[in-house]
């Protein structure tokens, strides 16, 4: 059964009849219709222009990259050369004393670690001045256990 009411015959339909109130030649519509987008192709064209603009999105936070950037390279910079002073000293200090030579040599190796961090760090290379002072630090103890 049918559902028309006209009285045009049931056979096939011409172009001009398949066009609905939106002018869309087929009578079914698409989901941009049934939510009341106007044009799907300017959304996505927008949204690959986001992509295409990757750069748009990083001129925001460069002055804050610049200086988070900035207190990496002082922080491992300052780090560094403060556990350098710290591992000259032990090494100076049991040197003098009654300790194994290992001790004082562990304390200085350590100590050169860390400078080579500090210098790491002043260059801007923080990742690598970081585990190099957690090396360094790691060989102080070492030295230190075997007191």
């Amino acid at each position: 059964m049918s559902a028309r009411t006209d009285s045009e015959p049931q056979g096939d339909i011409d172009a001009t009849d398949a066009t609905d109130a939106t002018d869309d030649p087929d009578a079914t519509g698409d989901a941009d219709e049934a939510t009341g987008s106007d044009d799907s192709d300017q959304a996505a064209d927008a949204d690959a222009d986001d992509f295409d603009d990757a750069d748009d999105f990083d001129d925001a936070d460069d002055e804050y990259d610049y200086e988070e950037a900035r207190r990496a390279r002082w922080t491992a910079t300052a780090t560094g050369a403060l556990l350098t002073l710290a591992g000259l000293a032990a090494s100076l200090m049991r040197l003098g004393g009654t300790a194994p030579a290992f001790v004082p040599a562990a304390y200085a190796l350590g100590a050169v670690v860390c400078a080579g961090a500090a210098f790491l760090g002043s260059r801007g290379r923080t990742r690598r001045a970081l585990w190099l002072l957690i090396a360094g630090v790691m060989v102080m103890a070492f030295g230190d256990q075997a007191d």
